[in-house]
């Protein structure tokens, strides 16, 4: 999830949670005064593995044991959208394993 300033990973089993990792650049932003679109794609960009690693860690599988990925694709920041877009795409194709775009706002009433 990178449809603004947190990336975050969560992995799931059915309708159970088996991991949630969050990596938040909120504290980089604070002293702006709020969301800044470019810190936030960079800082994307360099949680972005390390924080799949940590679900996938604590999930306690590996990326191949996963049935599918995804990724929101929108509403949100243009340029943070494009680094969870890609980096799924990336592991979706990688582990041959279909992609599935979700709607953020959607997400937020289905859970």
């Amino acid at each position: 999830e990178t449809s603004c300033d947190e990336t975050g990973v969560g992995i799931v089993r059915g309708t159970t949670l088996l991991a949630d990792a969050v990596a938040s650049s909120v504290d980089t932003h604070a002293r702006y005064g709020g969301v800044v679109p470019e810190i936030a794609s960079r800082a994307h960009l360099e949680a972005m593995v390390p924080t799949i690693e940590r679900a996938l860690k604590e999930a306690g599988i590996s990326a191949r044991d996963l049935d599918g990925i995804a990724v929101t694709s929108g509403p949100g920041l243009a340029g943070a959208l494009l680094v969870g877009v890609s980096a799924a795409k990336a592991y979706a194709y990688a582990l041959n394993k279909p992609l599935y775009g979700v709607n953020h706002l959607a997400s937020h009433i289905c859970v």
